[in-house]
């Protein structure tokens, strides 16, 4: 048989790829375990992953050759059959199966947003609706959807539309879209799924605005699947990516509902029109915190980790041009520009795991304080998630697009993962919440911390560094000292502390001189937005120092997340260094030191890159890239896909009426 066309099965691996593997100075498998958080939990990650990957019903083999409507079948598809296999496996429906499911699967599975509608029922439903709506949800009687996004207003919730106006002579709300931009937009599920939609809408009793509330709100028949009456509902149509999904528009046109159907844990109309709030109305926006923390790791940092895993793989079998004239072309991942491209985003990764694990734990703690009606941590918890959330779809984003640029050519084609994984992640820094305006929203919270610092009131943990500057200036004589956590960690808490002080004397300043409050602050947003920015990194930061400080009977692990500590640190302060100048901190020859270090731990963890990324641990099936599998033949891979292309086995139409009348109108002359 040609070697063109011989399949995968029972090839050795590629031993450019193979040589990286050899004497590892560390243990793969425990680092594995570090990552998902104990050696059972990578042991139940597998299973899970694993039974969905041998499950022919979930195959994706012929993913890139579907059409938009065949993807969203399959979703369709691979959502009822989910239904029933974690059924027959005795899984969870709220355990962590459901993550890593859509981890095995690449996110190609419908009704996501369904469960969204699930949670926002059992967060923000009373014990009397959660008892009804539920088992309905649960069981796919109904459908649901969550619309809050509208085609005249996105992340400023303030501003939407949708009105739901309470009648007390039928007791029922009468919910409208009034104008044009009130029209529901994006919800995904709502386009050709959704039975029933979570409608956030401005909520009207007596005459008074009360503000943004949830509502369930009925938009198809559960006979025939029509729109009921005085509802449009529909595709929005093309996207950028999640060709899988059916994001939908909603035209409500004065539809009446019954006055149960305002989900009431914590805020209510009485049968008279009067309305009670029970805690906290920023609870109607709990939900929207909820996603932001599980996307993080769910959708953001696992784009940003595949991406790593293939590029990085790549770079070890593609070889290209000279490094030593006259000697075999190298490895690419030998040039220090590579280098420099991926080993930063591979610490990256770590750092961002790290992170999001602390997220996730204070995610439930607030939340087991909110069941306790403590609400106190409640303002904390939405500038972590807002500034996080900003931050790390930003940074992981655009890694992804450099971890396809560093593929050159091959990174371009859809074989190789990396433009459907860009496409994809990239849509995060605009769902649940556009990234500008988190970060202002953290700005707030931290500009309120710092006024509240000047007056001696104590700060929550995560911003107790704007109480105090610390000394002004780096200590650091040498290199080797910017290898010390503690002096780059003073270096980052230094420039979060002064861009927050900036502002918030910029603010006052401008005030102090005449300017409106809302005037003061625009004119200073985008150094609010950089003191955010600022902040979150310095938690990310911090936060990976103080996971490494964890591990004590790690040492070969400790040594190599250290540099990848170094790294993530450095690289920072290299690609930023302008902040860490601007107030005298840092010197330009401490910052000829940093560059000095930050380019020699490049070389040290390039030996170490391989095994880094293999931790991770994805399979083949999860990454569907031809140019990251783990056997590394990246070229039989290209070849043997392009040969599955249905294309290849059609007879084009076009030569019949575009290419024979002109080719066979020349033949006489040949």
């Amino acid at each position: 048989m040609a070697w063109w066309k011989t399949s995968a099965a029972g090839r050795d691996p590629n031993p450019d790829l193979s040589s990286e593997r050899r004497s590892p100075s560390f243990s793969v498998e425990a680092l594995t375990n570090i990552l998902d958080g104990s050696v059972e939990e990578t042991r139940f990650r597998r299973a899970v992953v694993g039974a969905i990957i041998k499950d022919p019903v979930f195959s994706r083999e012929y993913l890139y050759f579907k059409t938009r409507s065949e993807r969203y079948e399959g979703a369709v598809r691979n959502a009822f059959h989910m239904k029933k296999m974690m059924k027959e496996m005795g899984w969870d429906e709220n355990g962590p199966e459901i993550g890593l499911i859509f981890r095995a699967l690449g996110g190609e599975i419908a009704l996501n947003i369904h469960n969204l509608f699930v949670n926002s029922i059992r967060a923000l439903g009373s014990d009397e609706q959660v008892a009804k709506w539920l088992p309905l949800a649960q069981n796919y009687k109904i459908l649901g959807t969550y619309a809050q996004t509208e085609l005249g207003h996105g992340s400023y919730l303030r501003g939407l539309e949708t009105t739901a106006t309470f009648d007390p002579s039928t007791q029922e709300f009468i919910i409208d879209t009034p104008q044009i931009t009130a029209t529901k937009w994006w919800p995904g599920d709502l386009g050709k799924t959704s039975t029933h939609a979570v409608v956030l809408a401005q909520l009207y009793s007596n005459g008074k605005k009360y503000g943004m509330h949830p509502f369930i709100v009925q938009v198809r028949s559960l006979e025939d699947h029509s729109p009921l009456p005085g509802i449009t509902v529909g595709d929005i149509g093309p996207k950028m990516s999640f060709e899988n999904l059916d994001n939908g528009f909603l035209i409500m046109r004065n539809i009446r509902i019954p006055k149960e159907n305002m989900l009431s844990r914590y805020s209510q109309v009485l049968p008279d029109g009067s309305y009670v709030k029970h805690g906290s109305d920023k609870m109607n926006y709990f939900t929207m915190i909820a996603i932001r923390g599980n996307m993080i790791r769910r959708e953001v940092l696992d784009a940003l980790m595949k991406a790593c895993t293939i590029s990085v793989r790549y770079s070890t079998v593609r070889r290209q041009s000279e490094l030593k004239p006259g000697d075999k072309e190298p490895k690419i991942l030998e040039y220090q520009t590579q280098q420099q491209k991926l080993l930063p985003l591979v610490a990256m990764c770590y750092a961002v795991s790290f992170t999001a694990k602390y997220v996730t734990t204070f995610y439930q703690d607030v939340y087991s304080e909110i069941k306790k009606e403590n609400f106190n941590t409640l303002p904390e918890l939405h500038a972590l998630t807002a500034g996080m959330k900003a931050f790390a779809t930003e940074v992981c984003s655009n890694g992804v697009e450099v971890c396809r640029k560093a593929c050159g050519g091959h990174g371009y084609s859809l074989y190789s993962g990396l433009p459907s994984l860009y496409t994809r992640v990239t849509a995060s820094c605009t769902y649940e919440g556009e990234n500008t305006i988190l970060h202002l929203q953290t700005a707030r919270f931290l500009i309120k911390c710092f006024t509240g610092a000047q007056l001696g009131k104590p700060l929550p943990a995560s911003t107790a560094y704007l109480s105090s500057p610390g000394a002004v200036g780096c200590k650091a004589m040498r290199p080797a000292d910017f290898l010390n956590p503690e002096v780059y960690l003073k270096a980052y808490e230094y420039r979060a502390y002064s861009l927050v002080k900036s502002a918030a004397n910029k603010i006052e300043s401008l005030v102090k001189s005449g300017a409106e409050q809302y005037l003061a602050w625009n004119s200073t947003s985008v150094e609010l937005v950089k003191a955010s920015i600022a902040h979150s990194h310095y938690l990310t930061v911090k936060i990976f120092v103080s996971a490494l400080n964890s591990l004590s009977d790690e040492p070969a692990i400790k040594a190599v997340l250290k540099r990848l500590c170094d790294l993530y640190a450095l690289h920072g302060i290299f690609t930023s260094a302008g902040d860490f100048l601007q107030h005298g901190y840092l010197s330009g020859k401490q910052l000829d030191m940093v560059t000095t270090a930050y380019l020699g731990l490049l070389p040290e963890l390039r030996k170490d890159a391989v095994l880094l990324v293999d931790a991770f641990d994805y399979t083949d099936e999860e990454l569907l890239s031809a140019l990251g599998s783990y056997d590394g033949h990246v070229y039989h891979n290209l070849l043997e896909w392009a040969q599955k292309n249905p294309e290849n086995k059609k007879v084009t139409p076009v030569f019949e009426t575009y290419l024979k009348p002109h080719l066979q109108s020349n033949q006489s002359k040949l």
